[in-house]
């Protein structure tokens, strides 16, 4: 087996583990045993449970960062792709924090520490977003004064809504054609999108 997909064996037992165990209960011991590697293995791709954890998360953001790209290379319209791009990112985020189960609580207290791993998924997810405005902007979808700021600011903004959905606490009384509504009028006033 090559190394990365030893370690790529190893992440993926570790985050079963930590759903059903959770992170506070698994050892190092548990995940060696589980994918049938030693200690020393484990140890060689990884120094602490802490390590792994965060490598966990990791991998779980290159899911949500792939889930992503396939929206905005999407044949819809631009103006549909930033909305379903919106929606997957928080739903996909809500259901691997709920999948994960303790995971939860340990994501909540430790967010400082998952932000430093989640850089390089912001940063895609920036350049997402930029390049579904440029597509809308080209095609005359929006009428945006500066692209790469639109872009930082959808995505803090999705960012910064994202606890609060998770808990349950945007949102949650409303149905789908009203959520969407609400989202619409927000995001599509911001950019100006003409009607095609």
């Amino acid at each position: 087996m090559t190394v990365s997909k030893t370690k790529a064996k190893l992440v993926d037992v570790a985050r079963q583990l930590f759903a059903k165990m959770g992170v506070e209960n698994t050892t190092m011991n548990d995940i060696a045993l589980a994918s049938k590697k030693g200690r020393r293995t484990l140890y060689t791709y990884f120094k602490s449970k802490d390590e792994i954890y965060l490598a966990v998360v990791e991998s779980e953001l290159d899911i949500l960062s792939d889930m992503m790209k396939r929206v905005a290379e999407k044949n819809i319209s631009p103006d549909e792709k930033l909305l379903e791009m919106i929606y997957t990112r928080l739903d996909a985020v809500k259901e691997v924090v709920y999948r994960n189960g303790t995971l939860r609580a340990y994501f909540f207290r430790d967010i400082w520490r998952v932000e430093k791993v989640r850089k390089k998924f912001d940063a895609k997810e920036v350049q997402l977003f930029k390049a579904v405005l440029l597509e809308g902007q080209a095609k005359g979808v929006f009428h945006i004064d500066d692209v790469e700021m639109t872009a930082d600011l959808i995505h803090y903004c999705v960012k910064g809504i994202e606890v609060p959905y998770i808990r349950g606490h945007i949102g949650a009384h409303l149905d789908e054609d009203t959520r969407n509504k609400y989202v619409s009028n927000i995001v599509f006033g911001a950019l100006h999108r003409t009607e095609i």
